[in-house]
């Protein structure tokens, strides 16, 4: 009888598990807790949500909304659970967490093909024909230790600084120049200019910006490499611009001058419809972000698709290591998913689960594995963490990873939605070829 381990019973390794037991499989469902917790866990339950209740928007018009009506082509437990016991939210998805949880446990160790076996994994285990880790952002330090064996100590991180990441539609590039330090390059980075009066504005705002307070598990000291932008700030007046927001080795066309701050925007994925602010990251709370932010001429009316932050977690530089069908490259036999692939929010991480455990199943029954339709949110997010780039910052579902359309539409609203439904036309398509359900 062949048989598949699932290690974490998250959200991605619930989904992996119930998606191959329910074809057929035989499934060994590893969870370290009641024996071990995470810094963030409380309970023993599947699928727990750790931080809030809500699983992102309904609107097919939102990333994770697009993302969850895609799951349900893909006959997701985790979507449907969470429909089952939802809570008034708005326009959001929100549920009770402790009766989502809890019938989620109920249906995997009730399951005939689910073995819950409660321990903490410290080796990969042996005598399986597939491996799916999962074990999320908060992998333990044993565990942690033997991925690094799997993939290299340099593809795995361990502390994430992520700057904010803009739509790139939404940049006034009148306020800027695209350029590289030194002309070293081809003009891959926008320089959004500030004049000495826009700094010192932006730079008392910024040392006043209210900060997230900081977790049981994180830390107060952060690594010089990963400060703070407001810690930076801190330390004087002048550090920002040796900094973050140095102009040397830049001059504006428009004046022939060098500009007296600038912040770069960096593009984050190929097409450029993405745009990260370089040295950015930060502990503000995000209505912070966004007001301050905004003080930036070039950045006035910007539509922040990623919010910066800084916080202990674990990802694996996916974009080295894995293949798009989540299958790692030097053992295609061992698959990752959910917040560990580098993919960021509860519904991308349950939707990895689901993609990893179609293709166990396909490659069981002897067929190969599949990659959802680039046009679609889990296709734009599997593509997103695995396509080159110098560097992987973790990313949620957003309409900037989907390409354009065919035609040119002002509206945004109207552009999302033509987007939203080819998405959802595509990955009915995907799932009628595939037969899945």
């Amino acid at each position: 009888m062949k048989k598949v381990a699932v290690i974490g019973a998250g959200l991605a390794g619930s989904e992996a598990a119930y998606r191959i037991a329910e074809e057929g499989f035989k499934v060994d469902l590893y969870e370290m807790r009641p024996k071990k917790y995470t810094p963030a866990h409380r309970t023993e339950k599947f699928a727990e949500l750790v931080c809030s209740n809500s699983l992102g928007g309904k609107e097919i018009t939102t990333g994770a909304g697009l993302l969850k009506e895609e799951m349900k082509f893909l006959d997701s437990l985790i979507v449907k659970t969470a429909e089952e016991f939802s809570v008034p939210a708005g326009g959001a998805l929100a549920v009770d967490r402790e009766k989502f949880s809890q019938k989620i446990t109920q249906i995997l160790e009730n399951h005939p093909n689910i073995k819950v076996i409660r321990i903490e994994i410290t080796k990969i285990p042996e005598d399986y024909d597939f491996i799916i880790i999962a074990t999320g952002p908060l992998t333990s330090e044993e565990f942690s230790k033997e991925i690094q064996k799997l993939t290299g100590a340099e593809h795995l991180y361990f502390y994430d600084a992520i700057a904010p990441t803009v739509d790139a539609e939404t940049v006034d590039y009148s306020k800027g120049f695209w350029g590289d330090r030194y002309s070293k390059g081809e003009g891959d980075y926008f320089n959004c200019v500030l004049t000495e009066e826009e700094y010192e504005m932006f730079y008392q705002e910024l040392l006043k910006g209210e900060q997230v307070p900081l977790k049981d598990f994180e830390r107060a000291v952060f690594f010089e490499g990963c400060l703070p932008v407001e810690e930076i700030a801190r330390r004087g007046k002048q550090t920002l611009l040796f900094g973050p927001m140095k102009p040397v080795g830049l001059t504006d066309p428009k004046t022939g001058k060098q500009p007296f701050a600038v912040v770069q925007l960096r593009k984050e994925n190929k097409e450029g419809t993405l745009l990260s602010m370089v040295g950015f990251q930060t502990k503000l709370k995000y209505p912070e972000q966004k007001r301050i932010f905004r003080l930036i001429p070039a950045l006035k009316n910007a539509v922040f698709v990623r919010l910066g932050s800084i916080h202990r977690n674990t990802f694996i530089q996916s974009h080295k290591v894995l293949k798009p069908t989540l299958q790692l490259k030097k053992n295609p036999k061992i698959l990752f998913a959910g917040q560990i692939t580098g993919v960021e929010g509860y519904a991308a991480s349950a939707a990895t689960g689901t993609l990893a455990g179609i293709n166990v199943s396909r490659m069981l029954k002897g067929k190969e594995p599949v990659i959802p339709p680039e046009t679609t949110m889990l296709g734009g997010l599997v593509r997103y963490i695995t396509e080159p780039k110098d560097e992987l910052q973790p990313m949620n579902p957003n309409f900037a990873l989907l390409p354009d359309l065919d035609k040119k539409i002002k509206d945004k609203r109207k552009r999302k939605l033509l987007k939203a439904q080819r998405a959802l036309k595509d990955m009915e398509r995907f799932v009628k070829n595939l037969n899945l359900n």
